[in-house]
């Protein structure tokens, strides 16, 4: 997009906007790699490093190229720096990125002076450094970085390469996992400086970096191990859950002396609420003494993992309380992970019913997927006595199911037993289980209640179809035409499938709200899809849910969603979604006291669904208030920084604190996650028009214009570019233009947006649509203080 600020990727620097370099160094790239890459743009340099984006011409995949800055690589052996490159390009683990290749570039073609570079994957993400910029990182996060970051540690020390410079800018953050960027790098330039390679030391490069460093490193020691770089770990954990570094001082001097005189502060004298054990993990990992540190990341990592009894949830926990944690996929086939994700939810639906047993939601459990964090850490944060784990392996119309019941507190299975059957039978399976763990946890099943698994439907193809369409309605973005079509199959092989029926309307209507689709005939699906499903299940919350998305977002009623929202949430309790949503619909009617009930009652019932935050945010947003916004939106980004929605609302939140580039950069990120979907673009092109950026503004609209959008959609962007005439002949088009388009005005008004909604032009067109009323009561928030 020309002239948008750069999507921000994982990089140990700052991929912040900014104008490209000289393009000399750009042309003599592309004269040595020219036949293997083509390079794409040029990011912000770090200390050591000029950083370019390039596609790979044979394998179509972005990746970084690093070209040693020439006072770097002026004072280093080009030979042996590329050796030691070789030797970490070995390395081969989950949480390592890897390096791809390594040349240079001849002096001829360098001004004298020989340019080593190397290559690795472009991985999309932030990097920990960019994540502390938002504060401090919770308990359980933090704990999960360090985990993952330690396993990479004894991975490479194992295979005899120390990393040397752990640091929060080469962590990087990609989805829900944490990987270590640069490994051998600085190991390569120290063991490649020359006999005059003063310069390298100067920089900081080939020792570390001041704030994480060790004091042997610090003091130039030439044999450091493991234990160096389990302090630097122990030193981006301290930060993390504080907010600071261990050591500060206003020179990098400063901050080296401090190290040899002892460990930092106890970091509970910084916060109070941090378990006394990671304290004294800590404490021992950052010893000046090397020989008193933990002599291996792996040890470090298990000293760590003992502060799960001390957690205080466990404390509070209630007795009969269960998470059921998401099935292993074990099948030949990894597409069949919606079938294990589905078993899952199928087993904490029928559990849901037991009375007086607590379960935690489904999107609590399912924050920890494919995490592998130490069970009592998980109950712990969960709030839970035991936990339900399994695995699905599935051949044909063969299953294999694993269930295991654990008591948290101990780790010691309390029940376990393994299913061998037919597909058929997984109803009865899961019926099984469910009545296993209320016979093992003593909860008494309701009278009258033959089984606890209600799937709906007894064909098994339509079940199969259904559990397709819901994994990919999840997932949003074009995952939604997907879920379409699953949906639609599903109900197909069973017109009675109720839940097939809300399914379809959900994805129709999302289809509608995030401007995929435009027309009454997508309207019209969403509405006999509906009705279908609330005249075959409106005893269940699922068709009452449904219905109040479709009230809302296509038919512009705000009362009969409140009225379906509420059904939904006394149908279900213990579904947050519900409560959160009608949060935003009462927010929208004015009645903030109200709404912010729901929307708490919501985000403590599940505090781990990006949903839910990111819908507090919205919300929030709306009501004018600027603190709640950028709470809930860190949070959202916490659970799940991959959502398209939560990086709408870190968006939003980014902008209100005045960060416009950041702002362009998590609404880029959006867009691209989204597929270029236009409930983000319109934020991204205001957001671009207001750091001066017209022209790529206005590309924006052009590409909504060219697309079957509702005209209230392509008019909100076409006002903040400039075109006032023009933006309200398109609003009062709008008005006889389909409903599904006009949610433009039930989403909460992007800062900037005051003088769009107090132009007589705009109202009058909404008051026509007989939406004037509501489109008053939202209130631009301020900036927070």
């Amino acid at each position: 997009m020309a002239g948008a600020a750069l999507t921000r990727y994982c990089s140990p620097f700052s991929f912040a906007a900014a104008p490209l370099l000289t393009l000399d160094l750009r042309e003599q790239l592309e004269a040595v790699v020219g036949a293997a890459y083509a390079i794409d743009r040029e990011l912000t340099p770090g200390g050591m490093s000029r950083i370019f984006v390039a596609e790979d011409r044979k394998l179509g995949r972005k990746v970084v190229v690093k070209v040693l800055a020439p006072e770097i690589a002026g004072s280093i052996s080009v030979d042996r720096f590329t050796r030691e490159i070789q030797l970490a390009a070995r390395l081969q683990h989950p949480h390592i990125v890897p390096l791809l290749s390594a040349g240079e570039l001849p002096p001829e073609r360098s001004g004298g002076t020989s340019l080593p570079y190397y290559t690795m994957p472009l991985i999309q993400g932030e990097s920990l450094r960019t994540r502390l910029a938002r504060g401090k990182v919770p308990l359980a996060d933090a704990s999960r970085v360090t985990r993952e970051v330690a396993d990479a540690l004894a991975y490479a020390h194992a295979n005899g390469v120390v990393h040397r410079d752990i640091k929060p800018e080469n962590i990087l953050l990609s989805g829900e996992h944490a990987l270590v960027l640069d490994f051998g790098i600085a190991k390569a330039l120290d063991a490649s400086k020359t006999q005059d390679g003063s310069a390298i030391t100067a920089t900081g490069v080939a020792i570390g970096t001041p704030a994480y460093m060790s004091p042997e490193q610090a003091a130039g020691d030439a044999g450091i191990d493991a234990r160096s770089d389990v302090y630097s770990l122990a030193a981006v954990l301290y930060e993390m859950l504080t907010g600071q570094p261990p050591f500060t001082g206003p020179t990098a001097a400063a901050i080296i002396a401090k190290r040899f005189v002892g460990p930092p502060a106890p970091i509970r004298t910084v916060d109070a609420n941090i378990p006394s054990s990671i304290e004294k993990a800590i404490e021992r990992a950052m010893a000046p003494e090397v020989d008193r540190r933990y002599s291996t990341a792996t040890e470090f990592l298990g000293a760590l993992l003992e502060q799960a009894g001390e957690r205080p949830h466990d404390a509070t926990a209630v007795e009969r309380s269960i998470a059921v944690l998401p099935f292993a996929n074990m099948s030949a086939d990894a597409e069949s992970e919606y079938f294990s994700d589905g078993m899952t939810e199928e087993i904490i639906n029928a559990l849901a019913n037991l009375p007086g047993l607590r379960v935690a939601a489904r999107t609590s459990s399912f924050a920890f997927k494919g995490k592998h964090m130490d069970l009592r850490t998980v109950a712990g944060q969960l709030g839970v006595k035991t936990l339900l784990e399994g695995s699905v392996r599935r051949a044909g119309d063969r299953l294999r199911i694993t269930a295991q019941l654990i008591n948290a507190a101990d780790g010691y299975h309390i029940w376990s037993q393994r299913f061998d059957r037919q597909l058929e039978d997984v109803f009865a399976i899961q019926d099984e289980i469910a009545r296993a763990i209320a016979d093992q946890l003593e909860v008494k099943l309701l009278a009258g209640h033959d089984s606890l698994v209600r799937p709906g439907t007894r064909s098994i193809e339509a079940y199969d179809l259904y559990l397709k369409g819901r994994y990919h309605w999840t997932r949003r973005g074009g995952g939604l035409r997907q879920a379409v079509d699953y949906f639609n199959q599903a109900i197909a092989a069973d017109s009675e499938f109720a839940s097939a029926y809300a399914g379809l309307a959900d994805a129709e209507t999302l289809l509608l709200v995030w401007g995929y689709v435009n027309g009454r005939d997508y309207e019209e699906r969403a509405h006999r899809a509906v009705e279908r499903a609330m005249a075959l299940g409106a005893s269940h919350a699922e068709p009452h849910f449904s219905l109040a998305m479709y009230h809302y977002w296509v038919g512009s009623d705000p009362v009969a969603a409140e009225r379906e929202f509420m059904r939904a949430a006394e149908l279900n309790p213990s579904w947050a979604v519900p409560p959160v949503y009608c949060g935003v619909v009462l927010a929208v009617m004015g009645r903030g006291a109200e709404a912010r009930e729901l929307i708490e009652r919501g985000r403590q019932l599940e505090p781990l669904s990006a949903l839910v935050q990111a819908l507090g945010a919205a919300a929030y947003a709306g009501m004018g208030d600027a603190q709640s916004v950028a709470e809930c939106a860190d949070r959202a980004m916490e659970c799940n920084p991959a959502s398209p929605l939560s990086q709408w609302v870190h968006g939003i939140a980014l902008r209100l604190r005045g960060d416009l580039d950041g702002a362009v950069e998590a609404l880029e990120r959006g867009v691209d996650s989204s597929a270029r979907s236009p409930f983000l673009l319109v934020p991204l092109g205001i957001v671009l028009a207001e750091t001066g950026q017209r022209e790529s503004a206005r590309a924006l609209w052009e590409e909504l214009r060219n697309r079957d959008v509702h005209p209230w959609t392509s008019a909100t962007l076409q006002w903040h570019i400039g075109d006032t005439a023009g933006a309200i002949a398109e609003f009062e088009r709008g008005v006889a233009a389909p409903k599904g388009g006009r949610a433009v005005c039930l989403i909460p008004p992007f800062p900037g947006s005051e003088e769009l909604r107090r132009h007589p032009g705009w109202q009058a067109a909404l008051n026509r649509a007989g939406l004037g009323a509501i489109a008053q009561t939202w209130r631009s928030p301020s900036p927070p203080a």
